[in-house]
């Protein structure tokens, strides 16, 4: 069984980004900032990337999910982020990570990290956010 964790979201998902409204609006009970360590930043084709990477750390948001809304959402960013459990053609992994609060807590979420193959292509030539905020990025293309 899957379990219910948040969400944290780090590119299109964010406030202010294209997907924000689209896929979250009224769907979600509390939003508030946290940070990924343990994985860098990369750019994407109009989104970015998490991939796993020791000493790296990324920018974004906690979003937790309505209950009633939770398992539909979790479907549609499933389907935005072109994973499918086991297929070797997901663009992302959706895995269980500890994401730190802004006091400083922690909390298991879900976070949408690069596949193996696209991880592999990205650190071999791909174009590091610095910092780890995609916010901080000149303005992008909508997904």
């Amino acid at each position: 069984m899957t379990p219910v964790l948040p969400f944290f979201v780090y590119g299109t998902l964010r406030p202010g980004e294209p997907n924000h409204d689209r896929y979250l609006r009224g769907r979600i009970h509390t939003e508030e900032p946290g940070r990924l360590t343990g994985a860098l930043l990369y750019d994407g084709p109009g989104y970015p990337y998490a991939v796993d990477a020791p000493g790296g750390e990324v920018h974004g948001e906690l979003v937790t999910a309505l209950p009633h809304a939770y398992a539909q959402l979790l479907t549609e960013l499933d389907r935005l982020e072109k994973y499918v459990a086991g297929d070797p053609n997901s663009l992302y992994d959706r895995v269980e990570r500890e994401v730190e609060r802004a006091d400083g807590g922690t909390v298991r979420a879900w976070v949408y990290v690069a596949a193996p193959r696209v991880a592999a292509r990205l650190r071999a030539g791909g174009t590091l956010i610095p910092g780890g905020d995609w916010h901080t990025q000149s303005p992008r293309s909508p997904r």
